[in-house]
């Protein structure tokens, strides 16, 4: 059996192949609605299926959309994947999920695999692009959006939250409203980036608010890997020492759910003895004993802006390429409060 073509389809629909192709993309030119269906007709009783290989070598772009994550197994990467996926589908696009793992040869590796599938554009949440990273992206001068980290260079294109006030915010709350004496820090490991990471922002954060209420930071600060497994054995350290704090803020849900798991097989009382607060609001964290409180922000628009950075190419300045969300505080019980509805 023959292949059908777009010729066959606009033959049957009486129009030009240019056409067809405007109704197949959607655009880029608009179609009367009369064509319209005219054409969906036509290709629905010729059974016809563009070929999307063909379509990429034309335009120099497939349909999909690269996205490149730490690790996907904690659950605020998997939740903005998921958020980063969806709005992706919105705009008739399909993702592409690659684990850098915190190294940044794996990192290079997926850019590479993606640049090299011509996607429509790339999305990356990273702890800053490494030099590799950096020149592979300038080869092959690719649209490429961070999420959920700030640039260094000012012509970066990123989708940021505005970690900073978050964690202060959150400080602040243990402190005044809870009157607590001091608030210690979980914050990140050695390798983290001493700028643009969000971690790096909460503990900066932390300290602001710290200062402000007259209070040092000095041994009150102590470092963790992000995830809730590695975060539970530091925390099992940490919490039956003879320093033990009056309050931790985490900074991320995963290690304050690990400080919490801690908390419970020492038998310490949360919040009684130890108020705990974290920070990304993943959907787990209402579901804790006690449920967590933490730093929330609307992560689907956050995806929407950062898939519509990386495919569209608008005419923009330097100060429209940051695109900075606000934080809210998701106040539950694990600080002090009591339960609310």
């Amino acid at each position: 059996m023959a292949k059908v073509t777009r010729d066959d389809v606009a033959r049957l629909a009486g129009t030009s192949t240019a056409v067809v192709s405007y109704v197949i993309n959607n655009g880029p030119r608009p179609v009367a609605a009369s064509t319209r269906e005219r054409v969906l007709a036509a290709i629905k009783e010729l059974g016809y299926r563009p070929d999307r290989v063909a379509q990429a070598m034309a335009s120099q772009r497939t349909d999909l959309i690269g996205l490149i994550v730490p690790d996907a197994r904690q659950p605020f990467f998997a939740e903005m994947a998921h958020a980063v996926e969806q709005a992706a589908a919105e705009r008739g696009k399909m993702v592409l999920v690659g684990n850098s793992d915190y190294l940044d040869e794996r990192e290079v590796h997926y850019l590479r695999a993606f640049l090299g599938m011509r996607v429509s554009g790339l999305i990356l949440i990273s702890q800053g692009p490494s030099e590799h990273a950096a020149a592979e992206i300038d080869a092959w001068d690719a649209r490429v959006v961070l999420l959920h980290r700030r640039p260094d260079a000012i012509d970066d294109v990123a989708v940021v939250l505005d970690d900073i006030d978050g964690a202060r915010q959150i400080t602040r709350h243990l402190l005044v409203d809870h009157k607590l004496p001091y608030v210690a820090c979980l914050g990140g490991v050695d390798s983290t980036p001493e700028s643009g990471d969000p971690v790096t922002d909460h503990v900066t954060g932390w300290r602001r608010a710290m200062a402000d209420a007259g209070l040092s930071t000095a041994g009150k600060l102590f470092k963790a890997p992000y995830n809730r497994y590695d975060a539970y054995r530091v925390a099992l350290d940490l919490l039956a020492g003879p320093d033990r704090p009056p309050a931790l803020v985490c900074a991320t849900d995963d290690q304050a759910i690990g400080v919490l798991r801690a908390a419970r097989e020492l038998r310490i009382d949360v919040p009684g003895e130890l108020a705990v607060a974290g920070f990304d609001d993943v959907k787990e964290a209402a579901l804790t004993d006690p449920p967590l409180t933490t730093v929330g922000s609307d992560r689907e628009a956050m995806a929407r802006a950062a898939v519509d950075l990386a495919i569209d190419d608008p005419e923009q300045g330097p100060g429209d390429r940051v695109r900075q969300f606000p934080v809210a505080l998701r106040i539950r019980r694990s600080c002090g409060c009591a339960p609310t509805g």
